[in-house]
């Protein structure tokens, strides 16, 4: 009965949030609406609830336009790009080396083949950045070049099934950028040296977001926080990426109003996990500096409810006590299994403050990270969602913090 209940509470909650509200990209009037539903929800069941405000920018496009002489070529505006109308020769560069040693100052910028083959993390991305992203980040801001085009391939592990996919997705980069794919950068690699024309009607907005948190006592100590993400990429109703997170969330906001838990509870809705700056998170962590030894356990909800296989939910630094419980919970619920580990999350962010985290997810999406081709598309809708398995996430996190507390 418990679990019907749930299942027809999980439904609603998704209607709202992927049908109703549909593609919520942080800093969008719907973004609001969703965080305000998700907060609504807390404060109804009793929950102290408090909104963050964030700074951030939306963005929109009206499309892009790439000419040489009377040939056109299909490109897109970069995510987050400034919009441009240049017009300049055509350089071509496929290696860091040959971006190094070339003269780009005011010229039209072609990315392709193995400098193009990964999405560059942005540049003032806080839990990921690696040196040889910043490295070309900082040659191109170095050189200037009035645009940038990038012709990318299929990227399922960074990009999801997004192709082709912008290879500079940042709001703090200010060089314009435009993308295509693979194949028709090679028809344009013919116009090397010619005299290209770019248009790019794309534009920043500044704009506010909000993180939602609610708590369950004014106890900070050893706590256990929840967390889900509420924002999408663009151009996609984001159901398991991440609506079922925010839906088994609002339903453990319900069930475990009434229990007698011996740990706080802390319930965060992020916004920002898809967002070029993660907003929500940086604010998170500054929030909780020098207090992240207050949290006992992170469980962070994304990916769940897949239509096929289990649930998954992978431990990470686990004290023994948890760990027990743990293995007690996975015990009483034989259709969620332990999960491989994975980085690609919110939970990361606990793990890199040395906080114990348990990632929830679909075995599915874990173990076809590579290849899927699903999230962050128009795809990723209600139609692949099992609603049981979302409904048998939220039983086993109830089950888990009774275990911990008992």
């Amino acid at each position: 009965m418990e679990k019907a209940y749930l299942v027809e509470r999980i439904k609603t909650h998704l209607h709202v949030l992927c049908n109703e509200i549909g593609e919520r990209r942080v800093g969008s009037e719907k973004n609001r609406l969703a965080t305000d539903y998700a907060g609504k929800i807390l404060k109804e069941y009793g929950w102290q609830t408090e909104a963050n405000k964030l700074s951030v920018i939306d963005w929109k496009t009206e499309g892009a336009e790439l000419t040489c002489g009377d040939k056109s070529f299909e490109v897109f505006s970069s995510h987050y790009s400034l919009g441009c109308s240049v017009e300049g020769e055509l350089i071509a560069i496929d290696t860091i080396d040959k971006l190094e040693q070339s003269n780009i100052t005011d010229k039209i910028v072609l990315l392709y083949g193995d400098i193009s083959s990964q999405q560059i993390a942005p540049k003032k991305f806080p839990f990921w950045n690696p040196e040889e992203h910043q490295h070309l980040i900082s040659v191109l801001e170095r050189n200037r070049p009035l645009a940038i085009i990038t012709a990318t391939k299929r990227d399922s592990a960074l990009a999801g099934g997004v192709y082709p996919f912008p290879m500079f997705e940042d709001g703090d980069f200010d060089i314009p950028s435009v993308y295509m794919t693979d194949i028709v950068g090679e028809k344009l690699l013919k116009c090397k040296g010619e005299t290209v024309e770019l248009v790019s009607k794309a534009k920043r907005i500044p704009e506010i977001a909000y993180n939602i948190i609610g708590n369950n006592s004014t106890e900070n100590s050893n706590r256990i926080v929840i967390t889900a993400h509420i924002d999408t990429k663009i151009d996609t109703p984001g159901a398991i990426d991440n609506g079922t997170g925010v839906a088994v969330l609002l339903v453990l906001a319900e069930i475990l109003k009434d229990c007698s838990i011996k740990h706080p509870i802390e319930l965060v809705v992020f916004n920002g996990e898809d967002y070029y700056g993660a907003p929500g998170q940086v604010e998170y962590v500054k929030q909780n500096s020098g207090k992240f030894s207050d949290i006992l356990l992170n469980i962070n909800i994304d990916g769940a409810g897949y239509h096929e296989g289990f649930s998954c939910f992978s431990p990470f630094n686990l004290p023994e006590n948890v760990s027990t419980a743990f293995k007690d919970m996975l015990s009483d619920n034989p259709l969620i299994i332990e999960g491989l580990p994975w980085y690609q999350g919110d939970h990361s962010l606990f793990l890199q403050n040395r906080t114990p985290a348990i990632a929830v997810s679909s075995n599915w999406f874990i173990e076809n990270m590579e290849s899927q081709e699903i999230t962050h598309t128009p795809k990723d809708n209600l139609g692949i969602v099992n609603f049981e398995r979302v409904a048998e996430c939220a039983i086993g996190v109830r089950d888990l913090i009774r275990k911990i507390g008992s």
